[in-house]
């Protein structure tokens, strides 16, 4: 039986409210915060690869949040960020990343918004399924990173 917005925990956060990490400052002071944060069990998941069955390790995390902060800066080329989402600045426990090779409508209204790339939760995550198919060169990148 496929779990329900109104049934499943991380569905319901995955739907939740949202705020974004609109400039670079903000999303460096924002990794800075989560850095402060390894205590939590953080899953970190990668859209279009199984769902992690246990948390990652702190130095996972911290390994994480550089590869995909590099990322972003080298292929978002903007002068603001936007593709970064959180439900809290300070606090975060649900926090959806937009790869920035498939945008589509992240932010607005759209009743069927791309999925983001990369999800990060304190909640352990269920399979989300991707209407895209991941291209090749981003999963070579998460298996880079997580092996």
């Amino acid at each position: 039986m496929k779990p329900s917005l109104q049934t499943d925990p991380y569905l319901h956060a995955f739907r939740g409210s949202f705020t974004s990490l609109l400039s670079w400052p903000d999303l460096d002071a924002f990794w800075q915060t989560l850095k402060t944060q390894t205590s939590i069990p953080w899953y970190v998941y990668a859209i279009g690869e199984p769902p992690p069955a246990t948390p990652c390790t702190a130095a996972e995390l911290n390994h994480f949040i550089a590869e995909i902060d590099v990322l972003l800066h080298r292929e978002h080329d903007e002068d603001y960020c936007g593709i970064v989402y959180t439900d809290d600045k300070t606090q975060p426990r649900f926090i959806k990343i937009y790869d920035p090779n498939n945008l589509g409508v992240s932010c607005g209204y759209s009743d069927n918004p791309p999925l983001p790339g990369w999800i990060l939760s304190t909640l352990k995550p269920i399979e989300l399924n991707a209407d895209v198919l991941v291209p090749q060169n981003r999963r070579r990148w998460w298996r880079k990173v997580f092996g």
